[in-house]
């Protein structure tokens, strides 16, 4: 039904599924659920896109220019979602906004589940879900107001999480997955009395992914390493892919019965990492339910991590032929909810590789980008969702919005001149924008820095600087002026100096 709806001073066409009419909320407008279309008359706007998990991409882009897309479909799978993407029309999942001439924003976005997508073109703004969906939320003001706003009602809906991680130390980018319980004990050990509260132990402990018990390198056990971390006076924490299994895992060999399949029964890939592609369990079937219940009790109440990266859960929301007959998204936070149950309230979860509306309320912390390796560009990739550190600063910053709903996790920063291309101002954007996001994670083994490098790690990790924001990439700390633009815009250096 088209209908005509007042906004922000602006009259717009808007076409509503059904005979329900909009209603007036706090910061905008209530539209019914299911397809709607907004006549914007913004022509060539810019365009912001949300990307549909963690790596997706994010950022402003003009309706005249290319969509701002993953090109492998390989890569797409595993960091965006392959069922919407759209090569010739600027596309976004969750939310969209369209900046006009006068600088005001309108926005479009869903109040939950399951799967909403949007496009714009010169004349149209649409939303539509692949089930029967939630409400819309449509604003128009400026961009700071709009996005606030619509973070309220998502909230309000979906649930929010105030806990906070502290200085986290992770050992992915020091080590990646070559860690030894040797190697971790003397590292525990140095971290002893530096200003640390999470020691989060990454990939390279598991004997494969999807079998979620300690490897040969881990000889005493992974409840003996959670008891070093404790008695540092350090919180235990521990990466974990939940949702997912290799095709070699024991698991996939011994409990096929539990993977999400496809139409002709074979298992459905979800993505590809470690050199394959990787398969996820049915989160709606109830054996693999309790299997995942039982590694997550494992995990936290038998081994004692309280602090979990769950990584790649996206995963369980592809596409396939489940045991209930539910949307994907509800799917995925079905799996979710049995984790956050399993761990207990008090446990914190940091859901990488994730959708957004799907984990809010369940998780307390997102990843807002690809891994910040410790380079900023590469010269044989333009992919969006590489691990770079300049696209995970353009990601975080297009994210932060998202702050009032939990923690935005924009990954390590860097102070060892040890394996690290980056320059100094380089890492001082990365550190900047996790001043910004309040979340500080670093992956350097205290025994590779310098002293005066150890120096500037601990003063940064006990430093709290005002933080205030100036305009969409500019924010003051501490009355110091932080221009994100550089990474957001290459190749304009006059204005970003960055080398």
């Amino acid at each position: 039904m088209a209908q005509l709806v007042e906004l922000g001073g602006r009259t717009l066409a808007v076409e509503l599924a059904g005979d329900a009419p909009p209603r007036a909320v706090e910061g905008g407008l209530l539209l019914p659920p299911g397809r709607t279309a907004v006549l914007h008359g913004l022509g060539d706007a810019l365009f912001y896109r949300h990307g549909h998990n963690s790596w997706s991409p994010c950022g402003w882009r003009r309706l005249s220019e290319a969509p701002l897309r993953i090109e492998s479909a390989e890569r797409r799978l595993t960091a965006d979602d392959t069922v919407w993407d759209d090569p010739a029309r600027h596309h976004s999942s969750a939310v969209a906004a369209l900046e006009g001439p006068d600088g005001r924003v309108l926005l479009l976005g869903a109040l939950g589940l399951d799967v909403p997508r949007l496009t714009a073109d010169r004349d149209t703004l649409t939303g539509w879900c692949e089930r029967d969906g939630a409400p819309w939320f449509l604003a128009l003001g400026s961009e700071e107001e709009v996005f606030a706003a619509y973070a309220r009602h998502l909230g309000d809906r979906l649930g929010r999480s105030d806990k906070r991680a502290g200085n986290v130390w992770c050992s992915w980018y020091a080590y990646y997955e070559s860690i030894t319980e040797e190697q971790l004990t003397k590292d525990v050990t140095a971290l002893r009395g530096l200003p640390f509260d999470v020691v989060q132990v990454d990939d390279g402990w598991e004997r494969a992914v999807g079998d979620w018990e300690a490897n040969d390198k881990f000889p005493s056990g992974m409840r003996a390493l959670a008891d070093r971390i404790t008695d540092a006076g350090l919180r235990p924490g521990l990466w974990i892919a939940p949702f997912i299994v290799l095709p070699g895992s024991r698991t996939a060999r011994q409990r096929p019965e539990l993977l999400l399949r496809d139409g002709r029964g074979e298992p459905v890939v979800a993505g590809h990492n470690w050199g394959v592609g990787y398969w996820t369990l049915d989160l709606t079937l109830p054996a693999a339910q309790e299997h995942l219940r039982e590694t997550i009790r494992r995990v936290v109440r038998e081994w004692g991590f309280t602090y979990l990266k769950l990584d790649f859960v996206g995963a369980g929301a592809v596409p396939g032929v489940r045991f209930a007959d539910v949307g994907r998204e509800e799917a995925y936070r079905t799996g979710l909810s049995i984790v956050r149950e399993a761990a207990g309230p008090d446990a914190y979860l940091l859901g990488s590789g994730a959708p957004l509306l799907p984990s809010l309320g369940l998780v307390d912390a997102i990843r807002s980008g690809p891994d910040v390796a410790p380079m900023w560009e590469h010269y044989a990739t333009q992919d969006p969702s590489d691990a770079l550190a300049r696209n995970a600063v353009v990601n975080t910053v297009h994210r932060l919005w998202q702050s009032p709903l939990l923690e935005v996790d924009p990954d390590v920063v860097y102070f060892r001149s040890r394996l690290n291309l980056l320059t100094e101002q380089q890492q001082g954007l990365l550190r900047d924008l996790a001043d910004v996001c309040g979340f500080r994670a670093v992956s350097d083994p205290p025994g590779w820095l310098l002293p005066e490098e150890l120096k500037a790690m601990e003063a940064y990790l006990t430093g709290r600087p005002e933080v205030r924001r100036l305009g969409r990439y500019r924010f003051a700390l501490d009355g110091r002026e932080v221009d994100f633009g550089a990474a957001v815009t290459p190749g304009d250096e006059q204005r970003y100096p960055l080398a």
